[in-house]
């Protein structure tokens, strides 16, 4: 897409007060976003800028330790649209056990516990786009 493809879509965001506009064409795919309090919207290809971090408040009641992205993408907390997810708050997870997906530029990345434990807070929402570190899980060792 060029340059002054986005630019008119930006504008055409800005003027219809939009938060977020997807357009697939000549076999790539753009998306992007605003916050309502922003004037100029954020582009980026394939997907958005990472959500906003909880706050110190939600932080501090979740135990165990952060699992954060490695990657920018979409997260999925289950193989496929009607499956269980691979995990819940209070499931144990075993080291190299898949606990979410983040697709990322059309392919699929199985993202695996890294160490033992029990899941203590899911930060991520199904179809949710993240960003690298974004914190997705807490676990607490076992």
């Amino acid at each position: 897409m060029k340059e002054e493809d986005i630019r008119k879509y930006a504008s055409l965001m800005k003027e219809l007060e939009l938060t977020g506009l997807e357009i697939e064409m000549d076999g790539g795919k753009v998306r992007m976003e605003r916050s309502s309090g922003i004037a100029s919207p954020q582009v980026a290809y394939q997907v958005a800028a990472e959500a906003p971090k909880a706050d110190k408040a939600d932080e501090e009641e979740a135990a165990g330790e952060p699992v954060t992205s490695p990657m920018v993408g979409v997260f999925y907390s289950a193989p496929a649209e009607n499956s269980e997810p691979f995990v819940k708050v209070g499931t144990k997870v075993r080291k190299g056990e898949t606990i979410c997906i983040i697709e990322a530029m059309k392919l699929m990345n199985e993202i695996k516990a890294e160490f033992d434990g029990i899941v203590e807070a899911i930060s991520a929402k199904n179809g949710q786009v993240v960003g690298f570190g974004t914190e997705l899980f807490r676990i607490r060792r076992s």
